[in-house]
């Protein structure tokens, strides 16, 4: 069973208060925020840790190295591994997604953002009636309903034990010393801590006499200031004070970071000597090491910090040593460039464990009068940006690095709008997206930006489709072969995914599935999972297209496994919308419903813009009888338009959109949609929906004029058995088994019909209860050949004696004789099943339901005698 406490590792042993754990615990409640509150280093985040415990689930969000009060939601969304749509109000979407939770969570350090913390809390509390919040803060929330717990000093006999324990004192005179220490540090659990780690240099004796009286140790402090923060205050000056001059400047050094690091980060900011320094720092407390994971790591404790960054600007180092860190981001991405090329998977980690520390330097860099090195850690950092959840935080910065160098013309600049026009292809209005990046590539080609030119041309292929499937084709293409030239795999494998997309746009399933089959491979190695997971979702559905609807499930389901990891609304969206999509055609729409409720779940009415998302919910909608639903749902999609209109919806939507108005008794405004999707620009390179649209319109004309109907269904299937779409087989057979029963050609529909589900058992959709033996149903390409021959060459009529075909006549002769089907079977030498289509055939052409009606109609044409 999996742990559902998701606290952090207590590094030390916990001592005391056991009494205040229980108070508390019994105090935490669903539909309540309790706030433990009290001055830095009263042991706050360690009783929220042990009280934490006794929930069966429970999750940590750490608020220490966070400065941004807006960001509070997307930290609480981050521990709890819940999606957030970018550039939106993700606090709505937090809500939505854990409405129906029960758990704990616990918020650390409130007091750095103490009113995005309480919007935050207060709206979880309002909408989240599961859930409980366990808060902690150096000042109360203030919202309503908060209970406030005041953190107590320790007891003196925890004190006691807390000191000595850290220490490794031992006997009567130690511990008497070690009572006038807890005395003089207002036994504050910190400043404890503190104290003891100065035990291998002085006794607990002389550590008690360098105390001296609390009031001498306060010496400089603000005297309005709370007490215990005092005694805090002191200690931590006090410890400061007792520290040699190596200890004490890598100490204030230290605090440039956000808010961990490594050895190595030590070792690249001040040097190899400096490790003997934070071997001191560890030893006195001032710095906690973590050894659980793979690679000892390091941080300070929040006050710490603070008291250290002080340090730091009293010795007028913080320009500088900020300046260090800065060109320690840069060096560290220039160091995994060349996992960009060969494992992004390992690249994203590295550079998301280091995303506080490569944000703050960016902060730092664009705040200087030079900021090229902030724009060049900018446009290093987009790939983190484009792929995971953080693209709006991405947009806002990278506008503010091109906002910078505005009025120049420089490869950086280049780079820059390159960068932004990657993370806007998921995170941008399609047209500003287009605009950023042909922005970018006139720049790279001006001034020799090869790696920004590659990628902004193949982004501008994309913003070709406005122009034409074939401009879209041409673009992508030369950008591939611009990419192979360089030895770019990444440009060229996502110009063939887009070649391959065109194509599944155009219908041409063969050519876009032998593209997309060979250029997933290398994605899918090199960990590109954002490309490999648009290439599997369209590979997908022109698998589902071509009658395979069991591959194309297989294939729709491993893009999502492909996009799960990058924690991204958008990737996840766009994969899950795809499987939902097959789910429906695979006629299981309670599973189409399961894929997208992860995206449902956050519905807040200001969804971002993902790739089928209404269009599918509409197509669930019609499944569900709810027409008139499913006519909202298409409208949606078109609110990303500066004017929203049908003619901006995709040709798809605009094709669904059609069936929803026709099921909810609009004609007209199904017709007027019709009229206008069959006379768009890129309908006649796209035949799936220039079937659709023609099958539509039959289906609008069938009660008025069944000839039209007729004619029309069998345009739709002629244009679907030109060009290979059998999944759309599957809707002119029921389309035609369906007239041919209004018409009374009851024998040509039971076999259409029952032709049409044994093709929707065979393509791998859930069969429906017909009750039809479908062991004697025509497989689907017979079918269809029977259906096109139903109307016989295109020189005939549609219907009557003239549109008969020479073996039809015969048939018809044979039957008229009273001949039955083995008979004139063996009297033509054919097939009994020949005979029973050709009847069908007959029977559909010339409106008659039985033999008994052919023969009347047969005497009635030969006229008396």
């Amino acid at each position: 069973m999996p742990d559902l406490h998701h606290l952090p590792p207590e590094l030390s042993s916990f001592v005391g208060r056991a009494g205040d754990v229980k108070a508390i615990g019994a105090a935490v409640a669903a539909g309540r925020v309790l706030t433990l509150v009290g001055p830095g280093g009263c042991g706050k985040t360690r009783l929220a840790i042990r009280a934490g415990r006794e929930w069966p689930e429970v999750f940590w969000v750490g608020l220490e190295s966070e400065s941004d009060a807006d960001r509070v939601a997307h930290r609480v969304a981050d521990a709890l591994d819940v999606l957030l749509p970018s550039g939106l109000d993700p606090l709505r979407a937090l809500v939505a997604a854990l409405r129906d939770r029960e758990l704990l969570v616990v918020i650390d350090n409130c007091e750095h953002v103490l009113a995005g913390a309480a919007e935050v809390i207060a709206a979880l509390l309002a909408g989240c009636p599961g859930i409980a919040v366990l808060a902690t803060s150096r000042a109360t929330l203030g919202i309503t309903g908060e209970r406030v717990w005041r953190v107590p000093p320790l007891e003196l006999a925890d004190a006691l034990e807390l000191l000595l324990e850290r220490s490794g004192a031992e006997g009567p005179e130690a511990r008497a010393a070690a009572r006038r220490v807890c005395d003089r540090l207002d036994r504050l659990p910190l400043a404890l801590e503190l104290a003891a780690g100065w035990t291998g240099t002085l006794s607990m004796a002389q550590i008690a006499d360098s105390l001296g009286s609390p009031l001498a140790m306060l010496d400089g402090g603000a005297r309005t200031a709370p007490f215990r923060q005092q005694t805090l205050d002191g200690s931590m000056r006090w410890s400061h004070d007792l520290l040699d001059e190596d200890e004490r400047v890598l100490f204030r050094r230290l605090a440039v970071f956000e808010p961990g690091f490594s050895a190595d980060d030590v070792v690249a900011l001040s040097g190899a000597a400096t490790l003997k320094a934070l071997r001191g720092l560890i030893d006195k407390s001032l710095v906690v090491a973590d050894t659980t994971g793979a690679a000892a790591s390091y941080r300070m404790l929040g006050v710490v910090r603070a008291y250290a960054l002080d340090r730091l600007d009293e010795a007028e180092e913080t320009a500088e040593f900020r300046d260090r860190h800065l060109d320690l981001q840069l060096a560290l991405l220039e160091r995994l460039t060349p996992l960009l090329e060969s494992d992004k998977d390992t690249w994203r980690a590295r550079v998301g464990a280091a995303y506080p520390d490569i944000r703050a330097a960016i902060e730092w860099g664009l705040s200087h009068e030079d900021a090229s090195r902030g724009r060049r850690l900018a446009a290093a950092c987009s790939w983190l940006w484009h792929l995971e959840g953080r693209g709006g935080e991405g947009i806002e910065l990278l506008r503010r690095a091109a906002g910078r160098g505005a009025d120049e013309r420089t490869i950086l600049q280049a780079d820059v709008l390159a960068a932004l026009a990657l993370v806007g292809d998921t995170g941008l209005p399609g047209i500003e997206a287009y605009q950023v990046a042909h922005a970018a590539r006139e720049l790279a080609v001006e001034v020799g930006a090869s790696g920004a030119g590659r990628i902004s041309r193949a982004l501008t292929a994309v913003g070709q489709l406005m122009v034409g499937l074939d401009a879209a084709i041409a673009e992508a293409e030369a950008a591939r072969d611009e990419a192979l030239r360089a030895g770019d795999a990444f440009v060229a494998d996502s110009a063939e995914v887009f070649i391959g997309l065109v194509h599944v746009l155009a219908d041409d399933y063969p050519e876009a599935i032998a593209r997309l089959e060979a250029a997933v491979a290398g994605p899918l190695a090199r960990g590109d999972r954002g490309v490999a997971a648009l290439a599997l979702g369209w590979l997908a559905l022109a698998s589902a297209r071509t009658g395979d609807l069991r591959r194309a499930g297989e294939l729709a389901e491993q893009a999502v496994d492909t996009a799960a990891p990058l924690r991204d609304f958008h990737w996840t969206g766009s994969t899950r919308c795809v499987l939902a999509e097959i789910r429906v055609l695979q006629g299981r729409p309670a599973d189409a419903v399961a894929a997208l409720e992860p995206i449902d779940r956050l519905l807040s009415g200001d969804l971002p813009f993902i790739t089928g998302w209404e269009r599918t919910k509409a197509m669930l909608a019609l499944e569900d009888g709810h027409p008139a639903e499913a006519v909202e749902w298409c409208r949606r999609e078109g609110r990303w338009q500066p004017v929203p209109s049908d003619e901006g919806l995709a040709p798809e939507t605009r094709l669904v959109l059609a069936t929803a108005l026709r099921r909810a008794g609009d004609r007209e405004a199904a017709a007027q949609t019709l009229q206008a999707l069959g006379e768009a620009p890129l309908t006649p390179s796209m035949p799936r929906i220039r079937a659709g649209v023609l099958d539509e319109q039959a289906l609008l004309a069938r009660d008025d004029d069944t000839e039209r109907a007729l004619r029309l269904h069998h345009e739709a299937l002629r244009i679907r058995i030109d060009h290979g779409l059998v999944l759309g087989f599957l809707a002119s057979l029921e389309s035609l088994a369906e007239l041919s029963r209004l018409r009374g050609a009851h024998e040509a529909a039971g076999l259409l019909a029952a032709a049409a589900e044994r093709a929707r058992v065979d393509f791998g959709a859930a069969p429906r209860p017909s009750g039809a033996d479908l062991r004697e149903a025509m497989d689907v390409r017979t079918a269809v050949a029977y259906a096109a021959k139903a109307r016989g060459p295109r020189r005939r009529p549609d219907a009557g004696w003239e549109s008969l075909t020479p073996a039809e006549l015969s048939v018809v002769e044979l039957a008229v004789q009273g001949l039955n089907n083995v008979e004139i079977a063996a009297r033509l030498f054919v097939g009994r099943g020949t005979v029973k289509t050709h009847l069908a055939h007959v029977y559909a052409k010339l409106q008659v339901a039985n033999r008994t009606d052919l023969a009347r109609l047969a005497t009635e044409r030969r006229g008396p005698g």
